[in-house]
């Protein structure tokens, strides 16, 4: 792990460091705030290298300005960027400018204290009828996994705490490939932070390298339920590849087993297609040489974005089958669910 000049200046920083240091892992403090990594050359080692570096560095006021992050929430708050696990399919690559190391942010509460200017402002819930009740959300999950990092940062357990101690109508929100919630479980959450696992049948969670089972991750959330947190499942990303409605079809009888009889259960479901860049698949092609994974053109169309990017995404006909699929599947196989979205 590295750790910058700044970042040892905050409190959370050196705590980061210490956790680290106590867990056995070798803490390199640096003499300045670059990142000099030293990588290979070779791009499978050098992604191996990257993917295997935490860093600890101070967001700058850049990050601290927050952005949309529609249809998931209001706005995005970055506790960290980067993710340790192996997905194939990783929606990060191509978004993540550099090696992929993950950097964890020193300057915690900078971050926390900045969020009360965006109390109302958003557009996604704050201004929803149908989403009102969970108020201004902030995604915690857009360029992390919070929840794989927590064992070493505590970032995401400070995060909590402080919605639950913010008394307006505002809502955390993260979702994790990851089941170690236990130090979750006793936090003073006020029902202001909602976990969501992100889950995928088993044909397809061999594309999830580095994680935990799905099995677990429904055992999680079912925990995190018990100790009273709103939760949901992301299915993310659906993949509509031969056999696919078989797989999904299991899956939902197991998130409705894990899920059975919880007493006030607030669950919702968010529903996210398989897509992809041009610039992606190059950057996934090189870490995961020979995946199985289909980013063919076969069921595949262009979408052109806002931003003026193009996508792949799947066409039209099978977005309906599968759209209809998973609303009927739902209905039968978690009746109590609110789905969010479909994209």
């Amino acid at each position: 792990m590295l750790i910058t000049r700044s970042a040892m200046a905050f409190a959370h920083g050196r705590a980061i460091a210490e956790r680290a240091a106590a867990w056995g892992v070798d803490v390199v403090t640096l003499p300045g705030d670059r990142l000099a990594l030293g990588l290979p050359d070779d791009p499978r080692r050098a992604y191996a290298a990257a993917k295997s570096t935490l860093a600890v560095v101070v967001a700058p006021p850049s990050k601290r300005r927050l952005q949309p992050i529609a249809p998931s929430a209001d706005w995005r708050v970055d506790l960290a960027e980067g993710c340790p696990a192996h997905c194939s399919y990783c929606y990060l690559a191509g978004s993540l400018k550099g090696p992929p190391i993950t950097r964890v942010y020193a300057n915690l509460d900078e971050i926390l204290d900045a969020l009360p200017a965006y109390l109302g402002q958003g557009t996604i819930t704050s201004r929803s009828r149908t989403r009102a009740q969970e108020g201004t959300t902030f995604e915690a999950s857009c360029y992390t996994d919070p929840l794989a990092l927590e064992p070493i940062t505590g970032s995401l357990s400070a995060a909590i705490a402080w919605f639950g101690r913010w008394e307006a109508p505002a809502q955390l929100r993260f979702t994790s490939k990851f089941a170690d919630v236990a130090p979750l479980l006793a936090l003073d959450h006020q029902r202001r932070t909602r976990m969501r696992a992100s889950i995928n049948p088993r044909m397809f969670a061999r594309f999830e390298g580095g994680t935990s089972p799905v099995a677990d991750r429904l055992a999680a959330l079912r925990r995190m339920a018990l100790a009273g947190y709103p939760v949901g499942l992301t299915i993310a990303p659906i993949i509509a590849a031969e056999g696919w409605r078989e797989a999904y079809g299991e899956l939902l009888t197991q998130a409705g087993a894990a899920l059975a009889d919880l007493p006030d259960l607030d669950l919702t479901i968010e529903l996210i297609t398989h897509r992809f860049t041009s610039g992606s698949k190059a950057v996934l092609d090189s870490w995961y040489p020979g995946s199985s994974l289909d980013m063919g053109p076969r069921n595949r169309v262009t979408k052109h974005t806002k931003f003026g990017t193009e996508k792949q995404v799947y066409d039209a006909d099978t977005m309906r089958t599968l759209r209809a699929f998973f609303e009927d599947g739902i209905a039968t196989a978690l009746p109590s669910a609110r789905i969010l979205y479909w994209t």
